[in-house]
């Protein structure tokens, strides 16, 4: 009886339990390096994002003197805003240009660029700056294919909203304009391994770092840097 016990345990438990415990050592072992690729493409999308929506605030702060405080706002920017686009007329490196342009300003000193362009139209070496408003939605991204301005308030991979806050505070005596906008791994991360997630926010609580990606700070001016650069 021994015996048959002996060659079941062999030949039988034995293997099953090595391969059970070979399984449970290469899963730990992979889930974090599976963890991390993941972790490190849903990132990737997101910073890219995140560096969109501080394109377009930059944008219409130079519009409106402010930072808007929803995507929605800046949604509604894109689509149906305008910019001042500032076009240099002439070269600075064109001496006839230039002695031209001084010439003209010296006997016109009220001369309007439109009358300037007309001249330059004409024939007339010119060096000078004309504004022109332009839609947003046509000077912002055009060489991007993979812009879409309808995603611009989701968090990758999951649907949660953006979380996006705008201030002005006084900085130094001078009231300076800031904004945030955030994506928690909580929200980013969802659908990977939750413990190996919660480890990590973690370990950025620790570090007194944010639980997740951020670019701009309401709390103090940081020339809307993002937390991954």
């Amino acid at each position: 009886m021994n015996s048959i016990v002996r060659k079941v345990f062999t030949y039988f438990i034995l293997p099953v339990c090595i391969a059970g415990l070979t399984y449970a050592i290469v899963k730990s072992i992979m889930e974090p390096v599976e963890f991390n690729k993941y972790k490190a493409y849903r990132e990737s999308v997101a910073i890219q994002r995140l560096k969109d929506i501080r394109e377009l605030q930059v944008a219409y702060k130079n519009v409106n003197g402010r930072y808007a405080s929803t995507v929605d706002s800046l949604k509604m920017f894109y689509n149906d805003g305008k910019m001042k686009i500032v076009m240099q007329i002439g070269s600075q490196d064109d001496s006839v240009a230039v002695a031209n342009t001084k010439s003209l300003k010296r006997r016109k000193p009220r001369i309007k660029p439109a009358e300037m362009l007309e001249l330059y139209n004409q024939g007339q070496k010119l060096v000078f700056q004309i504004e022109n408003e332009i839609a947003v939605k046509d000077t912002l991204f055009n060489d991007r294919t993979d812009f879409n301005i309808d995603s611009l308030a989701l968090i990758p991979f999951c649907g949660d909203s953006v979380l996006m806050e705008s201030a002005v505070k006084k900085v130094s005596g001078v009231n300076v304009p800031l904004f945030e906008a955030s994506m928690p791994y909580k929200s980013l991360l969802r659908g990977l391994n939750n413990q190996l997630r919660i480890n990590l926010d973690a370990e950025r609580e620790d570090q007194g770092k944010y639980k997740g990606l951020q670019v701009g700070s309401i709390s103090a001016p940081n020339n809307n840097a993002g937390n991954w650069e």
